[in-house]
């Protein structure tokens, strides 16, 4: 066992984005980062407050990073290994996460020395133990070394939605699957329990995860089930899988990170499954067991790794309580790492913490100091669940992109009502994130799409056709153009034209979910791997984000890759039977006094409005005649959005300077 230190700040704001909120103070405590120089437990004794103060929610922060091992020892922070992450009491030991590490080979394009992934979990069911001195431990299963970790825990203050009553550990059990004469079920207890006073409703947290392989890949690569019976009667059936790694967030890596597993992905976090227990009030008396599928396996036996925790709840304390708790675009958490930059249509995560379902929240959402803008979410959110919400498109990210703006902006959203009526907590339902704006690209584009020439069955790789394609929509979801119905070992190239000014959304996908080139298939001469550039039509590469690693010709995105991009006007490429005669000239640019319009070929009338980089329109007028002139002395000096309409609804959109 290693001892590390630790330290406690009191903070008023929270710097991580999933934790922004206001008001309330919140609690910080750290423990100093460690290197996890080999397998074993890593502890530090920890200050949490005394007990004294309620807390709405507590977050777990496990900070992974990376060092080079001395001498650079083989498989050196390259390797998927289990982190849990666990509270140490006089009586038992609980775990409170677990995530995978991810192979962060060095010198592939995420890691590096100033590499940080945050690994996030709520914990606030751990309250009644998280006061005064407490033992805590990163149990780290790699045998070589290579990452760095440190502990963080977020006290952020006001009502959690239930209190906890009562807090049992059932059991944690790592042992071999598939033994005949040694059935993983004999570790797994029948629980018989009595619920607390003040209990009115009761849930099982179980974390499962399949490791190691037999002759049939179990368990880390077959998917197998558990049931939860609670006095006799099974409440529940769960597979103990996960069908999205070729999605993972954190990609590229250097192993073989897109391959689906037993309830894991590397270098994610390992998602708990919750059972709620009916019919469970104080005094009651239950059993509760687990069982997992019956298998005989063969070979080397692989095993299961399964943890178990019962909490008591007290009544909701809030009747209708909406909370905030994700913003997932636009963002530069590293956890949504493929959805941004994003596009112009913002996408949050709410949480419904009170007793009453519910069926409308109002939203107030944009850019820091720029015009808000409101919108009424409608729908049934149960007590207790999670939905994602994706808001209208917001002009004021579409106006900043086209004007090319670089680098970071705030993001803020509100809730400014639910159901019609006031929040019953105003402490959860404001969330401010950092993020970047999607590149500014050319309305006409060249796409060279160099297709591979593998596919995956069943764990499997063939040559064949792994179905690469490309589309292009725009926010509205429609298709504008594509490239599909491809063939194996095949270029294409598509010359494009985009039909207005806006975002738009390019996404690659790709059936066998290993992208276009995959390094394991490096070296064997029947495999062809493929390859996607983006040129203007000088033919001048255009750059695309988290993509052109440095060069390297992996393309090895997994199951998709998605690029949003805004273009300032339609393109006019590819057309070659046809006369354009109608356009707007916009002139002087820059402008001091004023500037003038000037129409070609456009009917009246013409609606025109100026607005600034935030989406603040600062002018707007209608006009009928064919030469207009805007006077500019009111305005402040900046860049500016004119947006041009004429009769038929057609829109063009210029940037204009004005200076002082």
């Amino acid at each position: 066992m290693k001892k590390i230190t630790c330290a406690v700040f009191f903070l008023a704001s929270l710097a991580l984005q999933a934790l922004v909120t206001t008001p309330g103070d919140t609690t910080w405590v750290h423990t100093n980062q460690v290197n996890l120089d080999y397998y074993g437990d890593f502890d530090a004794t920890v200050t949490f407050p005394d007990g004294s103060k309620t807390y709405r929610k507590i977050l777990m922060i496990c900070t992974l990073g990376q060092y080079d091992c001395p001498g650079n020892p083989q498989y050196c922070h390259q390797w998927d290994y289990t982190v849990n992450l666990q509270l140490i009491t006089p009586t038992e030991t609980f775990e409170m996460g677990r995530f995978i590490t991810p192979y962060a080979t060095s010198g592939w394009p995420r890691f590096g020395p100033s590499w940080k992934q945050p690994y996030v979990f709520d914990v606030t069911d751990f309250y009644p133990l998280l006061q005064g001195n407490k033992d805590v431990r990163i149990h780290y299963s790699g045998y070589s070394g290579g990452f760095t970790a440190k502990l963080s825990f977020a006290l952020i203050e006001g009502t959690p939605a239930r209190n906890v009553v009562g807090i049992k550990k059932l059991f944690d059990v790592s042992h071999t699957y598939g033994d005949a004469a040694d059935p993983f079920n004999n570790y797994l207890p029948s629980i018989n329990e009595t619920a607390p006073a003040g209990t009115q409703s009761a849930a099982m947290k179980f974390l499962v995860t399949g490791h190691g392989s037999d002759n049939n890949g179990c368990c880390e690569f077959d998917s197998h089930f558990y049931k939860v019976l609670l006095n006799s009667a099974q409440i529940a059936q769960k597979d103990i899988w996960r069908d999205d790694c070729g999605l993972n967030d954190l990609y590229p890596q250097g192993g073989t990170w897109i391959y689906d597993r037993a309830n894991w992905c590397p270098g994610a976090k390992v998602y708990p499954n919750y059972h709620e227990l009916p019919n469970i009030t104080g005094g009651s008396s239950y059993q509760l067991d687990v069982q997992f599928e019956n298998y005989t396996g063969g070979g080397s036996l692989g095993s299961y790794h399964c943890s178990a925790t019962v909490f008591y709840y007290g009544a909701y304390n809030k009747t209708l309580d909406a909370s905030l708790t994700d913003i997932i675009a636009p963002t530069t958490d590293p956890n949504h790492f493929r959805a941004n930059p994003s596009g112009s249509i913002p996408k949050i995560k709410v949480h419904n913490a009170g007793g009453t379902a519910i069926t409308s929240i109002d939203f107030s959402y944009g850019v820091t100091d720029s015009t808000s803008v409101n919108y009424t979410w409608t729908g049934t959110l149960a007590p207790l669940e999670d939905t994602t919400i994706s808001f209208p498109e917001l002009q004021t990210l579409t106006n900043m992109s086209i004007a090319g703006l670089n680098g970071t902006y705030e993001f803020e959203v509100a809730i400014t009502g639910v159901n019609g009526q006031t929040d019953d907590d105003a402490t959860n339902n404001n969330m401010v994130s950092d993020f970047a704006l999607a590149p500014l690209w050319p309305s006409d584009l060249m796409l060279t799409l160099k297709t591979s020439n593998i596919v995956e069955t069943n764990g499997s790789w063939f040559l064949g056709n792994p179905n690469q394609k490309w589309v292009i929509t725009d926010m509205s979801g429609a298709v504008v153009a594509s490239r599909d119905n491809t063939n194996a070992d095949t270029q294409y190239s598509d010359q494009v034209s985009l039909p207005a000014a806006g975002f738009y959304k390019l996404k690659l996908t790709s059936d066998n979910c290993a992208g276009l080139h995959w390094w394991p298939f490096d070296g064997t001469p029947a495999v062809h791997p493929g390859f996607f550039k983006v040129k203007d039509m000088s033919g001048t590469s255009i750059p695309m984000n988290n993509y052109a690693y440095a060069g390297t010709p992996r393309d090895d995105w997994g199951c998709e890759y998605v690029q949003y991009f805004t273009v300032a006007s339609a393109g006019t490429a590819g057309i070659e039977d046809q006369t354009y005669t109608e356009s707007i000239r916009v002139y002087p640019n820059p402008a001091t006094n004023f500037f003038m319009i000037d129409v070609v070929g456009l009917a009246p009338p013409y609606n025109i409005r100026l607005v600034d980089i935030l989406g603040k329109t600062v002018f707007q007028t209608k006009a009928q005649r064919q030469s207009i002139q805007i006077p500019t002395r009111e305005f402040s000096a900046g860049l500016y959005m004119l947006i041009f309409q004429d009769s038929n609804g057609q829109k063009r959109v210029k940037k204009i300077v004005i200076t002082k």
